[in-house]
């Protein structure tokens, strides 16, 4: 009598997996054993850096809206807080965009926050 071997189910619970490790260096997208350990690494650092990539671009978003304001002859908090007593509400990633793409609406901006800008 032949082993049981778990049938399709089985083979289609590794090929998910090995699917999942396409593109993984040599035996780790080949072997379901290794593919299986770096499927589960990989999972959990996607959703550990989901997390981190927020905080980066949070930081990121920061940094360009300082050197701006910096441009504009004023700190990064004093123009947040301008912002929120003068009730604009524009949040870190359009702020930034804008003293990217369109520095003269930042200026704008920053003067409807009731701070001078450069001249």
């Amino acid at each position: 009598m032949p082993r049981a071997t778990r049938g399709f189910k089985a083979r289609r619970r590794r090929n998910k997996v090995l699917k999942q490790a396409k593109g993984f260096r040599g035996g780790r997208s080949r072997l379901y054993r290794t593919a299986t350990e770096a499927v589960d690494r990989a999972l959990c650092y996607a959703y550990r850096d989901r997390r981190t990539n927020k905080r980066n671009f949070r930081r990121l978003w920061i940094t360009r809206i300082g050197a701006a304001a910096q441009l504009n002859n004023t700190s990064y908090s004093k123009l947040i807080h301008a912002l929120q007593q003068t009730g604009i509400e524009l949040d870190r990633k359009v702020l930034s965009n804008l003293a990217i793409v369109d520095p003269s609406a930042f200026t704008e901006v920053v003067k409807a926050a009731g701070l001078e800008a450069a001249a």
